[in-house]
């Protein structure tokens, strides 16, 4: 029975007529992707820190990138090969992510404690990994990074996301951040935000277009609330209540609570 029905399936799949692309493998591109961290933040996560261990893992996580694309790996060796040159400038991004963590959260104990178990660095980690991906135009390894991250955390954050730098995540769970999302320097987002576009009717017709909001410098958005819309901008050093929703623009230095019509 089994093989009958192995077959008929067999025979369907050959009938399929959706776009495939390279076979990747995940479980080697996560393998990367914790070997990875491990080199850029190696005096963090091991207690014999050296040269060698950077060293050591980073050829890992080499091989594991390789081992996840299998053959189809020398028609991206260039791009992997890009993104592993620009390294310096990657940790040099996420620090500054560390630091304004560290310097929002008084729980956090150390510098330590946030890179090795705060899970909002963690979906950080792949955001900016994954959207580096996405910039080089390898978006199948982009968005395994990235819904990784969404499992591990609960926060989804499409790779296509622009972020600047000294992002702040405070407690994560819940928040959606959509792909045409804009976010500057310096903002602050809680549980439960979410980032979104107004409709997704006709949904492919909308592919390449600005969808989802505009943050500016210093944003801080509580839990809850629901920014919608690619051309809803919110403004330098705005601040959004809890459980609000906003489909308009909101001017610089505005706190918005309640409602937009409630702002002050």
């Amino acid at each position: 029975m089994i093989e009958d029905i192995a077959k008929a399936l067999f025979e369907a799949q050959k009938q399929d007529k959706l776009p495939t692309g390279d076979a990747i493998c995940r479980e080697e591109l996560l393998e990367f992707l914790r070997e990875l961290r491990f080199a850029m933040f190696n005096n963090y996560f091991c207690g014999d820190w050296s040269l060698s261990n950077v060293t050591k893992s980073l050829q890992k996580s080499y091989e594991h990138i390789q081992s996840s694309l299998g053959d189809a790996f020398a028609k991206y060796q260039d791009k992997i090969d890009a993104f592993y040159q620009g390294l310096d400038e990657l940790h040099r991004k996420l620090m500054l992510d560390v630091e304004a963590l560290f310097e929002g959260d008084p729980a956090a104990t150390d510098i330590e404690e946030i890179v090795s178990t705060y899970p909002g660095f963690l979906a950080i980690y792949c955001y900016r990994v994954a959207h580096e991906f996405y910039l080089m135009g390898m978006k199948r390894l982009a968005r395994i990074v990235s819904e990784y991250a969404h499992s591990r955390t609960g926060v989804d954050i499409n790779p296509g996301a622009t972020i600047g730098d000294s992002f702040f995540i405070d407690h994560g769970t819940g928040i959606v951040i959509g792909e045409t999302a804009e976010i500057g320097n310096h903002c602050k987002l809680y549980q439960g935000v979410t980032l979104g576009a107004i409709s997704l009717r006709n949904g492919r017709k909308l592919s390449g277009k600005k969808r989802h909001p505009t943050l500016k410098d210093n944003v801080v958005i509580y839990s809850g609330a629901s920014i919608f819309g690619g051309e809803t901008i919110l403004g330098n050093n705005v601040v959004v209540g809890s459980n609000v929703e906003i489909k308009e623009s909101i001017p610089d230095n505005t706190v918005v609570r309640g409602n937009p019509g409630a702002q002050k």
